[in-house]
């Protein structure tokens, strides 16, 4: 009975010392958080895919992304968001006025209340990069692969391939 009642006091003591320890991590998150905060009117700006990292919490203007439900701006204070990328043309309209263009294949936008956006890509390519003439080879072999599949598998993949050319296609010609 003596053990019990000294396991049980043990047991306290060590719920009320984790309980403290959670409480001071928690403080320390939230403190740091306010010490890194974005000042009013701008905009911390994150973009990358699995191979490069484009933009890393950079001031930027605007973003313009092609999203699932349609193509939209995002500007510092922009109601928090969360989007899914669509294949297109991912616009970065810089502070000096530039606008730089990459195509993005499929990923996530997400917008938060402190004014800082993440687009995470699967595929993100610079606009100059892509060869015109391979993105319509590409359709063209996506298109013959789309009318000779025949299972669902293989015409489910040709035709997200199809729509992915045709978005390259479309973000070139722009």
């Amino acid at each position: 009975m003596a053990f019990l009642c000294n396991f049980s006091r043990v047991s306290c003591i060590v719920r009320q010392f984790t309980n403290a320890s959670r409480r001071q991590i928690i403080r320390g998150f939230a403190q740091e958080a306010t010490e890194t905060a974005i000042p009013a009117g701008q905009m911390a700006f994150t973009f990358g895919c699995p191979s490069k990292i484009f933009y890393k919490a950079e001031n930027v203007k605007q973003v313009d992304v092609p999203s699932a439900t349609g193509s939209f701006g995002i500007l510092a204070q922009h109601v928090p968001a969360l989007a899914v990328l669509k294949p297109g043309l991912l616009s970065v309209h810089e502070e000096n006025g530039d606008i730089t263009k990459y195509f993005v294949s499929s990923g996530s936008v997400t917008i938060h209340a402190d004014s800082s956006v993440q687009v995470l890509a699967e595929v993100a390519v610079p606009l100059e990069e892509l060869d015109p003439q391979a993105v319509k080879e590409g359709l063209t072999k996506a298109q013959q692969a789309l009318g000779s599949a025949s299972t669902d598998v293989e015409k489910a993949e040709a035709q997200i391939a199809v729509e992915v050319h045709e978005a390259m296609d479309q973000a070139v010609r722009s």
